[in-house]
């Protein structure tokens, strides 16, 4: 009887992914429609990865560590913090119909 071959797992990184405006757009869209509050901060800190923490930290008018924490599953941002990460992003927060709602 042959073994298998074992099969080597590369980490998933989805922050290498978002190499456009539009790719970020879509991923975010995505993200906002599931409606899940600890999701969204794990994508807006994949933005930031994405763009460089450093970088976002400053343009949002954070220090790096204080946007790791924001961006944290199970944290709390206010929402002019969460206003202030979206805009150094380069995005922006809509709002449309919920045709489920109707």
């Amino acid at each position: 009887m042959k073994s298998k071959a074992k099969t080597k797992l590369i980490p998933f990184d989805m922050s290498e992914h978002l190499d456009s405006r539009e790719a970020v757009a879509e991923y975010l869209a995505q993200v906002l429609a599931d409606g899940d509050a600890d999701e969204l901060l794990r994508a807006l800190g994949h933005v930031a990865k994405a763009r460089g923490m450093a970088q976002v930290a400053a343009d949002a008018g954070l220090g790096r560590e204080s946007l790791y924490k924001a961006l944290a599953p199970g944290a709390k941002p206010r929402y002019d913090t969460v206003l202030r990460v979206t805009r150094a992003l380069g995005v922006k927060l809509t709002a449309v119909p919920d045709d489920a709602a109707a």
